[in-house]
């Protein structure tokens, strides 16, 4: 039987705790008559008339500092559908994780590490020491599992000296499953597209099926790898 890990419940609670802030500020704010739905059009507007090159770049870096990724995926379509159709939002959602993934690796393996080290440590995430030998499937599983923020999880592997090339393809690709979901919800949203929303909330549920099962998977050959190594069986969750 496995024992939850304190950590993953505690970053539950803090997402709980905000979605339940977020929805009590809107019931607040309908209940004092005020038109939720003008306030959203008007911040649509200004997001919108930031233009899509300063969004995209935004993008980029504010996740960096643990600004939510989430937030812009949503409002993409609803800002710049019109302007560069789905496509369009995607390839900029690709290339601004692209240039967020480079940055925070930069900064953790060069610019920032003794700082970086100084902070993860306090927010309680340990850096792992990886062998070679293991580099691909602890960059898989740190991708894969729930709890730390994307951010997190970029400077966790850059710390642990991650090689670029084991680095690089999972941080851009398995993000960009849950992204493509959320950008196609968030548009589809907004223009009234009722099937468009369901199949971005399908690819969002099929990236978390998947992703579940990947995680179960490096960690059984992770878990493998040190009976081969130690010959101690490990416990059955």
């Amino acid at each position: 039987m496995s024992v939850p890990d304190p950590r993953q419940r505690r970053n539950l609670l803090l997402k709980l705790g905000a979605l339940l802030l977020v929805l009590g500020i809107v019931a607040v704010l309908v209940l004092r008559g005020m038109d939720v739905k003008g306030l959203i059009t008007r911040v649509m507007a200004l997001i919108g008339d930031m233009g899509p090159l300063a969004f995209f770049t935004a993008m980029a870096v504010l996740p960096a500092v643990g600004f939510p990724l989430m937030a812009f995926c949503l409002t993409a379509g609803p800002a710049f559908g019109a302007q560069l159709g789905l496509g369009g939002i995607l390839v900029g959602a690709a290339g601004a994780v692209l240039v967020n993934i480079l940055l925070t690796y930069w900064l953790a393996r060069v610019a920032l590490r003794p700082l970086l080290e100084l902070v993860m440590g306090r927010l309680g995430y340990k850096i792992p020491v990886v062998e070679e030998s293991a580099q691909f499937e602890v960059t898989m599983l740190v991708r894969l599992t729930p709890g730390p923020p994307f951010f997190v999880q970029s400077y966790l592997l850059g710390l642990a000296k991650i090689p670029f090339r084991t680095y690089f393809l999972p941080s851009l690709l398995i993000p960009m499953i849950n992204i493509t979901g959320v950008v196609i919800f968030g548009d589809a949203l907004a223009h009234g597209k009722g099937r468009w929303a369901l199949l971005g909330l399908s690819l969002v549920g099929a990236g978390a099926l998947g992703v579940h099962l990947l995680r179960k998977h490096f960690a059984k050959r992770k878990a493998a790898a040190a009976v081969v190594d130690t010959g101690v069986v490990p416990p059955v969750n």
